[in-house]
């Protein structure tokens, strides 16, 4: 058996077991990756796909259980060169981080420039996605972290690290009926339109959760990933914005006033996360240092460190 097999295997699952597009990606012709696959069958003596025809369409439960081995080898492949390369001084490191758009633009800019000062040589790729996708990048090591709120802390093969919390806030035009309020209520906030994250975002799942015990359905006219477009569009006047405490710059956001909303809603936890079966380069532990360093000295006043 060798780990061009298993090589071959792996990219072939993570390609939705298309051979052309695995060819692709490994710089191989169909007829190799064909070829390499079978042999591995042969070696194991038993078949790892499940066929119709000749497409392939998934796993079968054997073929399954050589996937967790075969990303468990490849990724102690992964671990070695690693180990061999912190002896290099190797200009092209890359340092790759998977997170939503709220930790890439709001909570992410200041750890970038302290970790660039550090390690000016190293490439940062930035890979934005919903936190389902976060997690399974992950998992698979195609980022070397992912950041977000929702699901990391569930999955069993990732070391999930929480780093701080945060809560919610309402962002309206100037002189709305809300901002003279001394505190707003869940009922409050159901008299108008509301704009804020889709499903599977920044902790919409609490959010609805905190209405529907109270028995209260609010008017959703808005949801979306990006919280540049919830602000945007309360600043066209479709409705009231409820987004993230930390996504809120009193310096910079002067078109909209603000109101704190944590005595409403539960405080979400922010984690990092990594394979649990991967050596971290110094480098990379670097950024998780400095990731939980800047929360406390620069974010405080916007969200709690744990």
């Amino acid at each position: 058996m060798e780990l061009r097999q298993l090589q071959t295997f792996i990219t072939l699952i993570n390609s939705d077991f298309n051979v052309t597009a695995t060819a692709e990606k490994l710089f191989l012709v169909q007829s190799a990756v064909s070829q390499q696959l079978k042999r591995l069958e042969q070696e194991l003596g038993s078949s790892l796909f499940i066929r119709k025809g000749k497409r392939l369409l998934g796993l079968t439960e054997f073929g399954q259980q050589i996937e967790q081995q075969a990303r468990a080898s490849l990724t102690a492949v992964s671990n070695i060169q690693s180990l061999a390369a912190e002896q290099q001084q190797l200009s092209s490191a890359v340092l790759r981080i998977g997170c939503t758009h709220t930790q890439a633009r709001y909570v992410l800019p200041p750890v970038i420039r302290r970790f660039n000062r550090s390690y000016p040589d190293v490439e940062l790729q930035m890979h934005q996605g919903n936190p389902r996708q976060l997690v399974e990048w992950a998992v698979r090591d195609q980022v070397d972290f992912s950041i977000c709120t929702e699901e990391l802390a569930e999955s069993s093969q990732l070391q999930s690290i929480p780093c701080y919390q945060w809560n919610r806030c309402l962002i309206t035009l100037p002189q709305h009926p809300l901002q003279q309020l001394e505190q707003i209520s869940l009922a409050d906030l159901c008299e108008y339109p509301i704009i804020t994250y889709v499903l599977g975002f920044t902790g919409r799942k609490h959010f609805n959760d905190s209405f529907s015990q109270a028995q209260l359905e609010p008017d959703i006219v808005l949801s979306a990933a990006d919280t540049d477009i919830i602000k945007a569009y309360v600043l066209d006047g479709l409705g009231i914005g409820i987004i993230a405490g930390m996504a809120y710059d009193e310096k910079i956001d002067t078109a909209w006033e603000y109101q704190d909303l944590s005595h409403l809603f539960p405080w979400e936890v922010t984690r990092i996360a990594f394979l649990k079966t991967k050596t971290l380069r110094r480098y990379q532990q670097t950024f998780i240092d400095l990731f939980l360093d800047t929360i406390a000295d620069e974010h405080s006043h916007r969200f709690k460190p744990l």
